[in-house]
């Protein structure tokens, strides 16, 4: 064990001088209670404190790199950043799953690779590097899980893709009518039909298809985005 967690730090690029946050950070509920242990402690109140770093750090990173936005921009950047599916693809990055203790029940049910409990993971082991070495380890960790992911950030797409509530805020924004929504047209047999949706803002009137009416309206406000763009 000693030896797998020697290889788990190298992964993370951290070497803990409290062993005990590390153990800590990788206990899942189902284990220690299982364990009848009254020592040994999960990580649940580390969650809750890896949750409040990584806002922290990311907050900055964005800051930092997106100067010229406004609160409700970033706010919606980080909220990307640090989603469930975010932070699950983090931990599977580093392997955390396999080295985490977990009960019996947990095991047989999947918990090594469940969304959930790897996001949670991931923000327990930030806030035990966070103990052990302070915030400069920790930001290195979180800026080296997030590099990628920040240059990969579109700042002309800050709702990335939920084009829908971009356009109401933009029509909000020039005191225009709020975004109407309406099918036009399906084409194509049952089982690859196609919408076709308009989406008409003052004098505004564009259109957007997809496989779904939903996607059909994110694609017409993505078009009546543009064009309010251009039009300003």
């Amino acid at each position: 064990m000693q030896s797998d967690l020697s290889e788990f730090e190298s992964r993370i690029g951290y070497s803990f001088q409290q062993r005990e946050l590390l153990i800590r950070a990788l206990t899942h509920k189902s284990y220690s209670h299982e364990a009848k242990n009254n020592a040994l402690r999960d990580n649940e109140t580390f969650e809750f404190l890896g949750d409040s770093v990584l806002g922290f750090v990311i907050g900055d990173l964005l800051f930092r790199r997106f100067p010229e936005l406004d609160e409700g921009a970033m706010s919606k950047m980080k909220a990307y950043l640090v989603s469930s599916t975010s932070l699950a693809r983090k931990a599977r990055d580093y392997g955390m799953g396999d080295v985490l203790f977990l009960g019996v029940g947990e095991e047989k049910s999947g918990g090594r690779k469940k969304d959930s409990l790897l996001a949670n993971l991931f923000e327990a082991m930030l806030a035990a590097v966070y103990l052990d070495g302070g915030i400069d380890p920790v930001r290195n960790l979180i800026q080296q899980s997030f590099t990628e992911d920040l240059e990969a950030i579109d700042a002309d797409d800050l709702l990335f893709q939920d084009y829908k509530t971009a356009l109401q805020e933009r029509a909000q924004g020039r005191g225009l009518p709020l975004p109407e929504y309406n099918v036009i047209d399906e084409v194509g047999p049952d089982h690859d039909k196609r919408f076709i949706v308009e989406v008409r803002v003052g004098s505004h009137v564009t259109r957007g298809e997809g496989t779904s009416k939903k996607e059909a309206q994110q694609q017409a406000a993505k078009h009546a985005l543009r064009e309010l763009v251009e039009d300003a």
